[in-house]
């Protein structure tokens, strides 16, 4: 069983309220344990980005942007391409951000966004260099939370790959050594397509895409992330506490469901360039 945290009375009753109904296999907002929230995907929405994309699950809505540019490759891999991700919980979404730089929550965010794009081999880096040890394309992923009603991890990935998928990319050449803008654009190619699914712990019950009152008053919650192939590509426990051991099989089998759900609906709302697979 997992270990319970400290709650105030308050809280306790909430929690039991949802656990009884976890058992009737029903939740506070009218969905089953296993359903998610509606999802809508918008992009294309901020003229002077390179790319941009805005995902709502729920009242949770996420907004990213991609930015492109030209630098020196890391000194380790000197042809590859770089992409780094940050993340910002704005102080409008929710009264319990605050204004300044990343806490350990936007870090958090930042990170399950950049390992499920890295270890789902989203991107081909070498595919992103122009002269090997000099110059390669350097893309900057920005994702905003806007409005915060519970997990914003799983909508923050797609609205990463959607704008990601849709960007305009500046075509480069390398001209006596100095990067030049042909005037021409291109699009990004995926080799594959990960998402992720949060999970909350409830006793020896689980519920997949918390709303917020749920999120606040689960045992445990991890996110775990799957790929079309059905691989596990992340696992982010964000909470103490442990999750039952027998509850893993079922866990991992709804998140690669839940993904394949998420990707069908991605793939019939944004276009994607996607490899040929070898």
């Amino acid at each position: 069983m997992a270990l319970a945290p400290k709650r105030s009375l308050t809280a306790k009753i909430m929690r039991d309220k949802i656990y009884n109904l976890l058992l009737q296999g029903k939740r506070i907002d009218g969905r089953g344990p296993r359903d998610l929230r509606p999802m809508s995907i918008q992009t294309g929405l901020l003229a002077k980005a390179d790319g941009s994309a805005m995902v709502s699950m729920g009242s949770t809505k996420i907004l990213t942007g991609i930015k492109v540019e030209v630098g020196s490759p890391f000194s380790d891999r000197p042809d590859e391409g770089i992409f780094t991700v940050n993340a910002e919980l704005l102080p409008l979404a929710s009264t319990s951000f605050e204004p300044g730089p990343p806490d350990e929550r936007g870090i958090e965010l930042a990170r399950v966004v950049d390992r499920s794009i890295r270890e789902g081999g989203v991107l081909d880096l070498k595919k992103l260099c122009l002269v090997e040890g000099e110059k390669v394309y350097v893309i900057f992923i920005d994702v905003y939370v806007l409005d915060y009603d519970g997990n914003y991890f799983d909508p923050a990935l797609i609205s990463a790959l959607a704008a990601l998928a849709t960007a305009r990319i500046p075509r480069y050449e390398v001209v006596d050594g100095k990067p030049q803008k042909t005037g021409e654009y291109f699009a990004l190619e995926f080799s594959s397509l990960p998402f992720t699914v949060m999970i909350g712990v409830i006793g020896e019950k689980f519920l997949i895409d918390p709303q917020i009152e749920e999120e606040k008053v689960l045992d445990v919650s991890l996110i775990m992330g799957a790929d079309e192939k059905g691989n596990i590509t992340c696992v982010q426990k964000n909470s103490p506490g442990q999750v039952p051991l027998d509850l893993m099989d079922e866990i991992v089998e709804t998140v690669v469901e839940k993904t394949g759900e998420i990707r069908r609906r991605f793939l019939q709302e944004v276009p994607v360039k996607l490899a040929e697979q070898k």
